[in-house]
């Protein structure tokens, strides 16, 4: 059925969702993948623009006693025309077009924010670990050089590009210690093998051999016969002077469990618009919240506010406790238009209450369920984490450090089930802060999520909750690919580590989503028991198409709980290339192990259906003479005739 939307009788005020500055400044200053970017174009000796002044003429790589140096000349003839002079023909297997084409990358910034921005990312521990690495892999660069060649490439209006930082440096020349960078890149391109080996070992254990989903009388991908009301609310919460906008979506017929839905960081509440409006059109009443200390509107602020010195901080620590307070929040307000509101009298039941939430929201979901907020490890994880190791959602955590180091308890026993789809748990939550999430949860994870990578973030997370629990592996999944491809910022896909893929590859995922979340709140309520086939591990298969697998397990294999010791051993090394190479080994070995085992059953079954087919054949029987043949006693002792021959 369609939606209808209409006004409510509280105070409405659609607050700004999209600011076109934020994604450009997303690309330059949120995570290492801008480092390892960076770390990419060191690599080949810093891109090059149409400037006709550099600062530094040359490049000086060293490795151990020796050293080489190339001249930045050849570099511009190589990304201006692709051709490798001879001067560079020994890199010539490094300089391939994808070179050039980065090469030629500008980053656009916003030049008003750009330098607020940078400042205060900078001052960041991630920012801190990022100069550090670069001092080492820069040895003739002070702390002060650097930061001062980001601070005047930020604020180009022309955007920020390799050259203009190379302008901004006081030296002629360049060194770059190879052997540091070396080992950074090992670590990245292991890093990235790793996850591919990862995603093929997923969908190979976590593969089910169940037959088909029998025809069933309920399909849950399908819009459900309610006609949806949408109401536009903007709640304020004058205890804490901020204002809390949510989209209600109803129906005359709602009943049943009260849904709430959280967006993650720099986005909004209409990220799960195609969700919201299915589980409304079977019935239940939707609250989709925007979390206005950590929406788009919020870390792209005008470049007005700016210039006054007003607050830059992209993302402040107390976010981590509003998000949660946000939540509750509204559930005090809803109970109280449950009671108070004509039209909604009875439809809102906040006592049962399932929480949805994506990447920033799944960590609000898991504090609100239970898990409480430990900050007294966070700090030395900041500040000691390798940075080529680090993903986007370890330095988001980061900005936590900046609250008192305690534990804090945000829960809501109001909340009584949990999806969390790709969820940021990281160093936010102890394995016994996580045992202690008892409601059922689903939890999803994507094997390609460069912003919360699946074995810190969520599969390791997975097995520590005590409370039922079913996990959701998208294979070939990336962020944001269960969001709402029509409510998406389009520019957020073309940031580096966040590559998306087109909506209608994401299609079969939504449906299944749609499906699976319907069920699963379902099974709170006296059609619980209607819905639980579509809880299996086969109906999520069924959905699998050339673009992504899907599976469901409601616990891991032996072989991955292993593999993730493994990994957390791993972490702990000083030599992180080092300390890749176990995870990798014993990943290839699973795969292997399947292989072997899918050969087995193929040869069995295989001789279940056509047995060998035997043919007798008749052999001398002296061919097979056994040893004791040897022993026995001639049958006579009768001296042979000279005549006689052995045959």
């Amino acid at each position: 059925m369609g939606t209808v939307k209409s006004s409510a009788p509280l105070d409405i005020d659609r607050l700004p969702v999209s600011h076109p500055s934020f994604t450009r400044w997303l690309r330059l200053a949120l995570t290492q993948r801008f480092a390892t970017t960076l770390t990419g174009l060191i690599t080949l000796g810093w891109g090059v623009t149409a400037s006709p002044v550099a600062a530094i003429e040359s490049i000086q790589v060293r490795v151990g006693p020796l050293s080489q140096q190339i001249q930045l000349q050849d570099l511009k003839a190589f990304t201006q025309t692709g051709r490798v002079p001879k001067e560079l023909r020994i890199y010539r297997p490094l300089l391939t077009p994808q070179v050039q084409q980065t090469l030629q990358t500008r980053f656009m910034v916003d030049s008003d924010v750009g330098g607020l921005l940078l400042e205060e990312f900078l001052n960041s521990p991630g920012g801190e670990q990022l100069l550090v690495t670069l001092k080492s892999l820069l040895p003739n660069l002070s702390e002060a050089d650097i930061v001062t060649a980001f601070e005047m490439a930020a604020t180009d209006s022309d955007g920020l590009s390799i050259f203009g930082l190379l302008e901004a440096i006081p030296h002629k020349t360049l060194e770059i210690n190879v052997t540091t960078l070396i080992s950074l890149i090992s670590q990245i391109n292991l890093s990235r093998l790793e996850s591919e080996a990862l995603s093929r070992v997923l969908k190979q254990e976590l593969e089910t051999q169940e037959a088909g989903i029998p025809a069933l009388s309920h399909f849950p991908a399908q819009p459900g016969p309610a006609k949806v009301e949408q109401w536009h609310l903007t709640l304020r919460d004058r205890q804490r002077d901020r204002a809390v906008p949510v989209d209600l979506y109803w129906s005359r017929e709602s009943h049943g469990p009260l849904v709430i839905i959280s967006h993650g960081f720099a986005a909004d509440r209409h990220f799960y618009a195609y969700l919201a409006e299915h589980l409304a059109s079977h019935g239940l009443t939707v609250a989709s919240v925007e979390h206005s200390g950590s929406n788009v509107a919020a870390v792209s602020p005008p470049s007005s506010n700016l210039k006054k010195g007003r607050n830059t901080n992209f993302f402040p620590a107390t976010e981590f406790i509003d998000r949660p307070k946000d939540i509750s929040f509204v559930l005090d307000r809803l109970e109280q238009l449950n009671q108070d509101s004509y039209s909604l009298r009875g439809r809102i039941n906040t006592d049962q209450t399932v929480l949805i939430g994506h990447s920033l929201g799944g960590y609000t979901g898991l504090a609100l369920a239970g898990a409480p907020l430990d900050l007294e490890n966070l700090a030395e994880f900041c500040q000691h984490g390798s940075i080529s190791t680090l993903s986007p959602a370890d330095w988001l955590q980061c900005a936590a450090t900046d609250l008192p180091p305690r534990r804090l308890d945000l829960s809501d026993h109001r909340i009584t089930r949990l999806i969390v789809m790709n969820p940021l748990t990281g160093q936010l939550f102890r394995p016994e802060g996580l045992q202690q999430v008892r409601v059922p949860t689903l939890m999803l994870a994507s094997s390609r999520d460069q912003v919360t990578p699946i074995a810190r973030q969520q599969l390791r997370p997975f097995t520590e909750l005590s409370g039922p629990k079913a996990l959701i592996v998208v294979v070939g999944g990336s962020h944001l690919s269960v969001g709402d491809p029509e409510n998406l910022n389009p520019e957020l896909g073309q940031v580096p580590f966040m590559p998306e893929l087109p909506g209608y590859k994401t299609e079969g995922l939504r449906s299944y989503m749609q499906a699976v979340s319907l069920s699963f709140i379902l099974q709170g309520t006296s059609a619980g028991k209607t819905y639980r086939s579509y809880l299996s591990p086969a109906y999520a298969q069924s959905f699998s198409d050339e673009y992504l697998q899907l599976r469901l397990s409601h616990g891991l294999p032996d072989s991955i709980t292993a593999w993730l010791e493994t990994t957390e051993h791993a972490a702990n090394r000083r030599n992180q290339v080092v300390g890749y190479l176990p995870s990798l080994f014993q990943l290839e070995a699973i795969a292997l192990q399947h292989r072997f085992r899918a050969l087995q059953h193929q040869m069995m079954a295989y001789l279940r259906t056509s047995p060998p087919s035997m043919t007798a054949l008749y052999l001398p029987n002296k061919l097979f003479r056994s040893s004791l043949h040897a022993t026995e006693p001639k049958s006579s002792k009768t001296p042979q005739s000279p005549n006689h021959q052995r045959p």
